[in-house]
Formats: C-alpha cells, sequence, structure tokens
C-alpha cells in the first residue's frame, strides 16, 4: 500500500462523519471491498460532499440513453486530457469493468481515435472532449453532428453534463493531490478466477 496521503487536505475520521455520509461511505466500502479516496477527500466538506455525489449519481448510474460504460468512457477521456491521475485511474478500473475489456480504459485515456470502439463511441467521444476543453466552440453543427450518431437530445444532454461535471470533479482532485487507490490499478484487468 501506498505511505502517500490520500489527499494535501484532512482526512475526516469516518466516527466523526455525519451519519448520512458515514452510511454512503460504508455502503461504498461494502460493495467494493475499499473506500475510495474521493469519498473521503470530499467528506471532510459534508455540504459539497452531498451535492457532488448526488449530481455524480443522477448522471452516472441512470440506463437510458448511454451505456453505463459509455458514461465512463466519457469520464476517462476527459479525466486524461484535464491530466487526473485520480479520475483516469479509478474511473478506468469502472470502465474495464463495466465494459469486459481489460484494454480499452488505457486506450481512452491516451487515445480514444485508435480504441476498440465504435464509430458512434468516437463520436460521443468527439463531442464530450469539445464540451471539457473547448466549451465556448460548441455550436449547432456539433449537436447535428452528435445527434447523427443516434444520440437524442437527452444523450446528447448526458455527454455534455458528465463531461462538464468531471471537469469540476479533475480541477477538485488536481487541487487535492488526490491519490488514487492503490485496489483501482489491478482491477478488470485480468477475468475473475
Amino acid at each position: 500500500m501506498s505511505e502517500r496521503p490520500v489527499s494535501r487536505y484532512p482526512v475526516p475520521d469516518l466516527a466523526n462523519l455525519p451519519e448520512d455520509i458515514r452510511e454512503k461511505i460504508l455502503a461504498v466500502q461494502e460493495k467494493a471491498g475499499f473506500v475510495p479516496n474521493v469519498f473521503l477527500t470530499l467528506a471532510h466538506r459534508p455540504a459539497e460532499f452531498r451535492a457532488f455525489f448526488a449530481y455524480h449519481d443522477a448522471l452516472m448510474e441512470k440506463d437510458e440513453g448511454l451505456t453505463k460504460a459509455e458514461r465512463e468512457m466519457i469520464v476517462v477521456a476527459t479525466s486524461g486530457a484535464n491530466s487526473c491521475l485520480y479520475c483516469v485511474v479509478a474511473h478506468g478500473a469502472i470502465l474495464r469493468i463495466r465494459a469486459k475489456n481489460p484494454r480499452v480504459a488505457d486506450q481512452i485515456a491516451t487515445n480514444y481515435r485508435k480504441a476498440e470502439i465504435t464509430p458512434r463511441q468516437k463520436a460521443m467521444l468527439d463531442f464530450a472532449m469539445k464540451v471539457a476543453l473547448r466549451s465556448a466552440e460548441v455550436g449547432d453543427a456539433d449537436i447535428a453532428e452528435i445527434k447523427a450518431h443516434g444520440f437524442d437530445d437527452e444523450a446528447v444532454w448526458d455527454i455534455g453534463a458528465i463531461a462538464a461535471f468531471f471537469a469540476l470533479s479533475n480541477r477538485l482532485a488536481n487541487l487535492a493531490s488526490m491519490r488514487p487507490n492503490d485496489e483501482f490499478f489491478l482491477m478488470g484487468r485480468l477475468p475473475k478466477s
């Protein structure tokens, strides 16, 4: 295990957190087998923790429009472009599991244009990257182009909202110097035995 701190900001003791936050963290720990460092890092500001995870869950946990793997593709591609180590590593692990492909996260994090994904998914990531890196340039032609690949208005909103939300997340993770959990590095790389 790494000796580096979880964050450059204080990480509160689980026992001292508000009950709703403690319960959320324990539920994640039960499901994952560990507590992702983002939960510990953001827990020192309870109101922001609640708002962050409410919006995260609203964007990432629904099943309509985009698959959960496609949602993670957006996170990994835009986080790579934003040089966010925590989000590339953590969401790369989730992507490998959701896509059932041990190679795809590394490909998308470094160059999604050469990744083992569909042309539709490449168009999705082209649009997400424009939102993440040059949102002021997004225009009607971009919306028409993404819709030509079969995305409806709600899916287009989701693509843009995920890119925008994770731009925030990337910047917070970089500000806090958030360390990826060691567990994330191996997740989804080898089939379960």
